[in-house]
């Protein structure tokens, strides 16, 4: 699968933007474990323009994470194409490897974004939606995608339609939640819509499923029965990176791994834990990096406390210490992934 001039491979496994998540260490990570291309967190484009420090050092992107694409969100036509302007030149204001892709957020379902009219806010107005696209598409060189949803609720589930629009403004790639934006992560999502935009006659554009793949079957089934060509796995690889380990194995030789050992996870914390503390210097890699922490040990049982000293200490050696007790007290055992992580 191809965006733009960008290989993916075949039946690639890409990882969802998040905010507070997809930071640079753990987009690494999940590249390290066969994410086939990785998304910055959300991107404001009233940031950008007003030139904010913060907004500008997400766009900041590493060698080892790519390809990656960096997304922008917004709801001002004007702004949106002078972020898109700014994000294809994020190697330049940002440093680092700048970005493969430029992503538009038309997905995000949280208030602060949607209820603003950015995000998934913009099903409302697919007019507008369609035409910032266009606008961006024309103002950059780098592929443009678009992430978005079936539609505001469940009686504008607009996609199909939508997905022809918005092909036709010239985006590379299209990827779809299956749920609107009033479910939130509410239910079930539907992939029955994200099947028929990728099975219309008038769709070439690589067509990306995103939405409940947390195992590693559920992302076979999803490309064997809608026949989409890449899938986006988002909330499941919070605290389970190597959810891209297990669904390439499935994908490439129709075997599934077996769980992996608290021992292992142990491993790959640490590794996670010391990419943050070198990115991010020794306070806020130890604070950013608590969300994550106690994730990786999710089913563990007799683990309350043992969590909670993750997640409160300021010191990295300590931290280490902690992990590395994990590894003895807990290291033979292998929780089941599904309905261990809740995501």
């Amino acid at each position: 699968m191809k965006i733009g001039n960008v290989d993916l491979g075949e039946r690639p496994v890409t990882l969802a933007p998040m905010e507070d998540v997809t930071d640079a260490s753990f987009r690494i990570l999940c590249r390290e474990a066969g994410a086939a291309m990785v998304t910055t967190e959300f991107v404001s484009s009233d940031g950008l323009v007003r030139d904010v420090s913060k907004t500008i050092a997400k766009m900041h992107t590493l060698e080892e994470e790519a390809p990656v694409a960096v997304q922008i969100y917004g709801n001002i036509p004007e702004a949106m194409v002078d972020a898109a302007k700014m994000a294809e030149r994020a190697k330049e204001l940002a440093g680092g490897h700048g970005a493969d892709i430029i992503d538009i957020n038309f997905g995000c379902p949280v208030s602060k974004i949607a209820g603003r009219g950015a995000g998934s806010g913009m099903m409302r107005e697919p007019d507008k939606m369609v035409a910032i696209t266009k606008a961006i598409v024309e103002a950059v060189g780098k592929p443009v995608t678009v992430k978005t949803r079936l539609g505001w609720d469940d009686s504008s589930k607009i996609i199909v339609n939508l997905a022809e629009r918005l092909q036709d403004t010239g985006i590379s790639a299209l990827t779809i939640h299956g749920r609107t934006r009033c479910q939130m992560y509410k239910g079930e999502a539907d992939w029955t819509l994200i099947g028929e935009v990728k099975n219309n006659p008038r769709m070439h554009i690589p067509i990306i499923g995103n939405g409940d793949i947390n195992t590693a079957a559920k992302a076979k089934e999803a490309f064997d029965r809608y026949g989409v060509d890449g899938i986006m796995v988002g909330r499941a690889s919070f605290g389970h990176p190597w959810i891209f380990t297990e669904i390439r194995h499935l994908l490439d030789t129709g075997e599934e791994l077996p769980p992996m050992s608290v021992k292992d996870r142990v491993t790959l914390a640490k590794r996670h834990f010391q990419l943050s503390l070198d990115l991010k210097g020794p306070v806020t890699g130890v604070y950013e990096m608590r969300r994550h922490l106690s994730c990786y040990f999710k089913g563990l049982r007799d683990f309350k406390e043992t969590r909670i000293k993750l997640v409160t200490s300021k010191d990295p050696e300590e931290i280490v210490r902690t992990l590395d007790y994990v590894a003895q007290r807990w290291g033979t055992e292998a929780p089941e992934p599904e309905g261990v992580y809740g995501l």
